[in-house]
Order: structure tokens, then sequence, then C-alpha cells
């Protein structure tokens, strides 16, 4: 007798097990993500917030064939972390505070995929899971420490350039006197959501269009004064407004003047970009020749 040939069988990930744990997510989690929700919608630091989810799960699902080809195994150190999350989520609810209860939730679904699927799928999908703490707002204590830095920078750079410019101004901390009238550079003109938006930006930029990993960290770290030249040229641009209608430092041309300038700053990093690829290839060359 000729012996059956034995079928090999396909890896299934736990697809049923996910959607269930997934749903029950969505109803322990549903207060928590209705107010982050809804301020994704009334923050604009925080407009980037609907794009990070829709990101994440569209990563994952073009790793779907990579995923499938995987051995999921159980691993109960996940379950820790799923523990870890929930009392996370506790404490966060009861001391009303926010970021611990919003992280909460990534920290459970970390533990819910190193459970159910192993550390090898885990590290697979460490990069669009990671980046889900990018729809958390930052805390306020922490916000507050970064923006009055900013404030104070991009007060002094444009008090030098409008100096530069021939334009009268007087600062007194992080308020401009300038002709008609005077400035405050508030939080909300500190860079601090063009600086979270360019982070997300650059960060999925990064994953898509370069492998090396040297150049995705310079990108990363490039935003930094990019975003800190930028905010100031829109405080100086204001500034230089304000001296010819103050009509035209607020509403349209204020908002323009900041879509503008953000555009430009997500156009510095693609040039830099290829900047830094052609010095890979530079690198790359003259090694191969030696």
């Amino acid at each position: 007798m000729t012996p059956a040939l034995e079928v090999p069988v396909k890896p299934q990930l736990p697809w049923t097990k996910l959607a269930w744990f997934g749903a029950l997510l969505v109803v322990i989690y549903a207060p928590v993500l209705r107010a982050l929700v809804a301020q994704w919608g009334s923050d604009e630091d925080m407009s980037h917030g609907f794009a990070v989810p829709l990101v994440s799960a569209y990563i994952i699902w073009q790793r779907r064939e990579e995923l499938a080809a995987m051995t999921p195994k159980t691993n109960w150190l996940g379950l820790l972390v799923v523990i870890w999350g929930g009392i996370q989520l506790i404490i966060g609810t009861l001391g009303v505070e926010l970021f611990t209860a919003r992280t909460s939730l990534i920290v459970v679904i970390i533990g819910m995929v190193w459970l159910l699927c192993g550390t090898k799928i885990l590290k697979k999908v460490a990069f669009p899971l990671g980046l889900l703490f990018l729809m958390v707002p930052i805390p306020a204590v922490l916000y507050n420490q970064i923006t009055f830095p900013l404030q104070g920078i991009a007060s002094k750079f444009a008090e030098v350039s409008l100096d530069v410019l021939r334009v009268p101004v007087i600062r007194e901390g992080n308020t401009l006197e300038v002709p008609n009238g005077h400035l405050s550079v508030v939080e909300a003109c500190s860079g601090i959501r063009s600086l979270l938006t360019l982070t997300f930006l650059s960060l999925v930029y990064g994953y898509f269009f370069e492998n090396r990993k040297w150049i995705r960290a310079a990108l990363l770290l490039a935003i930094i004064p990019v975003a800190i030249v930028a905010n100031g040229s829109r405080v100086t641009i204001t500034g230089i407004l304000y001296g010819i209608n103050t009509d035209y430092a607020e509403g349209f041309f204020h908002e323009a003047t900041g879509l503008f300038l953000f555009m430009a700053d997500f156009a510095i990093l693609l040039l830099l970009h290829r900047v830094l690829v052609k010095f890979a290839q530079y690198i790359e060359n003259r090694k191969a020749v030696a």
C-alpha cells in the first residue's frame, strides 16, 4: 500500500480570539475612546490622531501574508502585560489621569498580541502598535514643559528676524511690540502642533520610503530644528502682517501662513531625505571601490 501523504497544516492566527478580545476592549474602553476621539476633533494639536490608528491598521494589513505564514505561539508573559494595562486603567480612571487611562489601552493590546500570538509575531507588528502611542495627547505637565521653552524660542527668533528686516520691534518676554500694537506668542503659537504632527509623518514616511535605520533616525531628529525655524518664521510673518494691517494677522491669513509653513516643513524633510540618500550612496560606492 502507498502511504498517505501528510498535508502540512498552514499556521492560522487566532483571529476569533483576537476578535472577541478586541470587542471586549471596545466595551471596556468605550468612555476612554469617546473622550479621546472628541479631543482629536476639538484640539488642533491632536488633529493627526484620526490618522494614527488607520495607518497602524494599514501597516498590519500590508504584512498580512507574512503574519499568516508565521506560527502563533501562546506566551503567558503577555497576560502579565494585560493585567498591568488593566491596573493602569483603574489607576488612571480613579485618579482622573487621562494619559495613564488612554495609554493603558495600547498596553493591553500589546499584551493581548503577545499572549495569543507569541513573541515573533509581536516583534513583526511592534512598529504599528508603538505608533498608536502618538494618538494619545501628552500629559499636561509635559506639555507645559515643552511649550513654554518653544514660546520663548519663537519670540526670540521673531525679534531677531524682524530686526533684520528693519521692522520696529520690542520684545518683553513672549510679547512682541510691533507697529499697530503687540503680539502675544501663546501656547498655540509655540509650534507644538507642527512638532507632534511632523513626528508622526516622519515616522510613517521613514517606514514606507527608507530602509536604513540611521536615515530614519536622522529624519526624526531633524523635525525639531525644522519645526522651531518654521514656527519662528510664522511669528515673524505675523508680525510683519500686523504692522501692515491688524486684520492680516488673524483669521484666514494667519491660518494660511501656518498651513503653508507646515507644507514647507514636510518639503524640507523630503529634501533632507534625498540628500541623506545621496550621501549614503556615495559612502557605499566608496566602500565598493576600496
